[in-house]
């Protein structure tokens, strides 16, 4: 007997697939997961064979089909969690060495029967009695020699593969010429009608999922569960009459106590509710075995760690590993009181250095575990860091630390600093040694965004555990970096040291709220002013250098607020050359030509190579940085110096950036006194973290519109360098061309314009189109627009035009977009990889949407979730271009702005649209530009604007979006980039 039985013969493959699963269930846990795969892969099969309400869509992979629309509305959601258990564990059975348990076995082959129920209840007759898995019928263990290698079943898996694909395909052929087919699907569609009319008692055990689900996060941090006191352990010493309890899960010691107690509670539970039930739990296991544990609470989707001898609960993004754990508990007996008396003067010896590191010692003793450094570039940042490490390490507060930068030169830096103060921390420079280990870690943001994923090992524990770090230090923490990569701090559970240069009063509010500060109130600040007076920096000396630089369009404050607010959310980061994208309120093409202009770039130079600091007897330029505004704006420097000045043979003026290859070993030359280059012309990379104290001059040959880079590129020249110009003569000061008045700028200006974080264009579209789409359903019982032909930017109501039409327009147009919009959102939500430790900590929000159902009248509340938390998330990679991707964003936002009635926002993007229109009607030799050249001479006329809906609007993003780039192919300016960007 087997609990598949009940299956009919219509599902024969799918039959037989799961009885081979449930025979290796005991024998072979790798083989029954896979079967079981394979299984679920055979059922979905049948189901688009057979059900008339799905379609075989192009790609035939389990994942694509598991989320399409159609096969979404027709799952229950249990069901589609079930099938993702089986088709995650399946591929992680199959790929990865880490052994499978014959708990996930049984586990996957549970739930593949509660799919086998369903499929039989709903497509045979006569309705099934509810059946329930028997343990019983699981056959006994196969023979050793029985167990099938995981190679063996990778060529079992692509030789499965390839056969299926073949007989898809002759299967679809077939099947479109046969009539029975189509009229069995139509009696199995009935079917399917007449049992969702009757109330289905089968128990799907939703409640033994998420549970199995919670396993299987306890399981990423190295757990096993595979003894019988890991669940369910009985207690003594509860308040209620038998003085007993059963804790969900104890996490051991290799000693036998208890590390760790865990409380789950269901999904639909706030898991506070199991607070206090954990803490009698711990309160139990330290009577029964002296030594409490450490407190966790979890429904699944929110977990609390509560380590109450110590800290307050906190919310973390999973479980510590053994070696975490251990060490907490370790810690409360072993670690030693803070004082600055730890700290290593030769490390860190100046008097802020160490009243910094006394202020964070002071802000961790009282049981805060974030703090905020403000010191100015030059000051010994890193050293201040180094120490404070030093210290912590020694009173045995910390073990590992993770030092985060933004750049792999400054990672570099930082590493070879550590080396040579600290050596004994073992540093590991994670970008180039991923493989090692240590004490001290540092990383660039992007790479440990990567490196998180990781597993090591054969039990797939994840390399870099959520309790792996003790310590993070942020280099240069401001909010946009914590916006961007916040991920990693709400992932790693340690202390939190952020570092900056930004004067105190500029460091924006939500940077002091990430720490837990008040506004102004770092944890301690030592500030440019204070350091030159202390004589430990020198003074900038600044010329602002009149040469014509076009600041017209600079008008901020004429802005409206909600622009303003748009303005200062903007990332100027975004052009495909690299160089920083100009503010709208800016003459961009102006300001390109004067940079770009040969006799500006003569003069500014001739400025320099005059008036600049000088070495060796006055006889060579000092040590001098450029600012270029991009890379071809620095090659054009380069080649205007090397036309003045061959003889130096292209070696004192060198372009650093991250173009050119090799940029460090330029870097390393530049810091040396005596070698060349002597003039460093820098895009980004030498704005911020580079240490070299013999810069003398500094060329702001670029406008500059955030204050925290405008502070960390002034700190590039304010290092002190003893006996620079000669024995006994020190650097004094350092001179500063301003040739873009980006001093007068921050004065009018003190805020600066600061760059929020940059949302990607992914997550751009996806918040317009939920825009779009909750805008589409408000107006489903009415329409507010304007005539958008019309100079004027009155909004005017619809009703102005043909009733019927509009009703037309409404009922037509509008829904055939509105189940475009709400099916390529989900499907975006639904293509999303689970297993992503970003994803993971937004489950639940990523649960709601991967139901079709819940985008059907989306609540406020619901776009709120999908603006801030969704959009944020790693989506597919998209494979149409850049430029239709933001020809679609310029239409959406038009679409947005006509059915809220903003005339103003709809003429800005329409004459985008107009401008693409003219320039492509240009380009009648491209084939598929002529097709449209009718369509775009249409466009043009005011007279195609009257009107208009969002179906139209629709109508002309699919027409045009391929043709944006067509420009590109013939090597000329990019017309969508030239529109989009000015």
């Amino acid at each position: 007997m087997s609990n598949f039985a009940f299956l009919p013969n219509q599902f024969q493959d799918f039959k037989q697939a799961a009885q081979k699963a449930e025979s290796h269930i005991h024998g072979d846990p790798r083989a029954a997961c896979f079967h079981a795969r394979f299984a679920l892969e055979a059922a979905v099969h049948w189901l688009y064979r057979y059900d008339n309400t799905l379609r075989m869509p192009y790609d035939h992979s389990l994942n694509s089909l598991l989320h399409e629309p159609d096969f979404q509305n027709l799952i229950p959601q249990q069901l589609f969690h079930k099938a993702k258990a089986i088709q995650r564990i399946g591929n992680q059975a199959v790929h990865n060495p880490a052994p499978v348990r014959q708990l996930d076995a049984l586990q996957m082959v549970k739930e593949l029967h509660h799919i086998a129920y369903w499929l039989t209840r709903n497509y045979t007759r006569p309705l099934p009695p509810a059946i329930d898995w028997d343990d019983a019928l699981v056959p006994r263990p196969l023979s050793p020699d029985a167990v099938v290698p995981r190679k063996q079943l990778e060529a079992l898996e692509k030789q499965l593969a390839t056969e299926s694909e073949k007989a898809l395909k002759q299967q679809q052929t077939a099947d479109a010429l046969n009539q029975e087919l189509q009229t069995l699907r139509q009696q199995l569609a009935d079917l399917h009608q007449q049992a969702a009319q009757q109330t289905d008692t089968h128990d799907y055990s939703e409640a033994e999922t998420r549970a199995y689900l919670i396993d299987v996060e306890i399981h990423r941090a190295g757990w096993s569960l595979n003894q019988k006191r890991d669940r369910e352990y009985e207690v003594t010493g509860m308040p209620n009459n038998q003085s007993i309890g059963y804790a969900d899960y104890v996490l051991w010691g290799d000693d036998g106590k208890p590390l760790a107690v865990i409380e789950a509670k269901r999904t639909t539970v706030d898991p506070a509710q199991g607070q206090q039930q954990a803490k009698l739990y711990a309160d139990c296991l330290e009577q029964m075995h002296a030594q409490r544990p450490i407190i966790y609470y979890t429904n699944g989707y929110d977990t609390w760690l509560w380590d109450d001898t110590q800290y307050p609960p906190r919310q973390v993004s999973g479980f510590y590993n053994k070696a975490a754990l251990s060490s907490l508990i370790l810690r409360r007996s072993n670690r030693q009181p803070l004082d600055t008396k730890l700290v290593n003067a030769d490390i860190a010896g100046r008097y802020y250095q160490k009243r910094a590191i006394g202020s964070i010692c002071k802000q961790f003793s009282q049981s805060r575990r974030k703090a905020l450094l403000v010191m100015a570039t030059g000051t010994g940042k890193t050293r201040t860091a180094i120490a404070l490490v030093d210290a912590l390490q020694r009173a045995n507060w910390i073990k590992r630390v993770l030092f985060l930068a933004d750049r792999v030169s400054l990672v570099k830096q930082t590493a070879n600093a550590f080396k040579k103060h600290l050596p004994d921390s073992s540093p590991v420079n994670l970008v180039t040694e991923k493989d090692t280990e240590g004490r001290v870690y540092v990383c660039t943001y992007p790479t440990m965004m990567g490196l998180i994923n990781e597993t090591q090992g054969k039990s797939g524990e994840a390399r870099f555990g959520v309790g792996y770090f003790d310590l993070i230090i942020i280099d240069e923490a401001h909010r946009s970096v914590y916006q961007k990569y916040r991920s990693i701090f709400s992932y790693f559970d340690s202390l939190l040291v952020g570092l900056t240069a930004t004067p105190r009063e500029q460091v924006d509010k939500n940077t002091y709220e990430l720490f837990e500060l008040e506004p102004g109130v770092p944890t301690d600040a030592y500030e440019l002013e204070k350091a030159i007076r202390d004589e430990f920096l020198v003074r900038p000396k600044v010329e602002q250098v009149n040469l014509r630089f076009p600041r017209d369009g600079i008008d901020y404050d004429s802005l409206s607020d909600e622009e303003k607010e748009e303005w200062e959310s903007t990332d100027w980061g975004d052009n495909a050359d690299g160089s920083e994208c100009m503010p709208k309120k800016v003459n961009a093409t102006a300001i390109n030509q004067w940079l770009f202009n040969i006799d500006t770039a003569d003069k500014v130079l001739k400025h320099l190579m005059e008036h600049g600091h000088k070495v060796a007897g006055n006889d060579r330029l000092g040590k001098t940085i450029i600012f270029a505004r991009s890379h071809k704006h620095a090659q054009f420097i380069e080649s205007r110096f090397n036309h003045h000045y061959p003889e130096h043979a292209g070696h004192f003026a060198r372009i650093i950036d991250n173009e050119v290859k090799y940029a460090q070993s330029l870097i390393d030359d530049f810091s040396v006194v005596d070698k060349a280059p002597h003039i460093a012309i820098s895009v980004d990379m030498l704005d911020t973290g580079i240490d070299v104290p013999e810069v003398l001059n500094l060329v702001f040959f670029k406008p500059v519109y955030s204050r925290i880079k405008f502070w960390q590129m002034i700190g590039r020249g304010t290092r002190p360098c003893p006996d620079l110009f000669a024995p006994g003569e020190d650097k004094q000061d350092f001179r500063i061309f301003d040739f873009c008045f980006n001093f007068d700028f921050f004065r009018e200006k003190p805020q600066g314009i600061e760059a929020g974080t940059s949302a990607s264009l992914g997550s751009r579209l996806f918040q317009t189109r939920v825009q779009l789409l909750a805008a589409l359903q408000a107006a489903a019982g009415s329409e507010v627009g304007f005539d958008s032909a019309q100079p004027t930017n009155t909004p005017r109501s619809l009703s102005g035009v043909e009733g019927k039409e509009v009703e037309g327009n409404i009922a037509e147009g509008n829904t055939s977009l509105l189940n475009t919009l709400k099916n390529g959102l989900f499907n975006s939500v639904a293509a999303m990889n689970r297993d992503n430790f970003i994803v993971r900590q937004h489950t639940r929000a990523v649960e709601r949407f991967q139901e079709r159902a819940n985008w059907d009248k989306l609540s406020e509340e619901d776009c709120q979730t999908l603006h801030q938390q969704v959009a944020q998330l790693p989506f597919q990679p998209e494979a149409d271009d850049v430029e239709s991707r933001m020809f679609d964003l310029n239409v959406l936002r038009m679409q947005v702005a006509l059915l809220q009635g903003d005339a103003r926002t709809f003429e800005t993007h329409r004459r985008k649209v107009l401008d693409i229109a003219i320039r492509l009607e240009e380009k009648t030799n491209i084939p598929a530009v002529k097709t449209q050249i009718s369509y775009l001479q249409a466009l043009q006329e005011p007279t195609f604007w009257e009107g208009t809906n969002a179906d139209i609007l629709e109508d002309l993003r699919l027409r045009l979006r391929a043709l944006v780039g067509c420009e590109q192919k013939c090597g000329k300016p990019h017309a969508a980039s030239a529109v989009f960007r000015q």
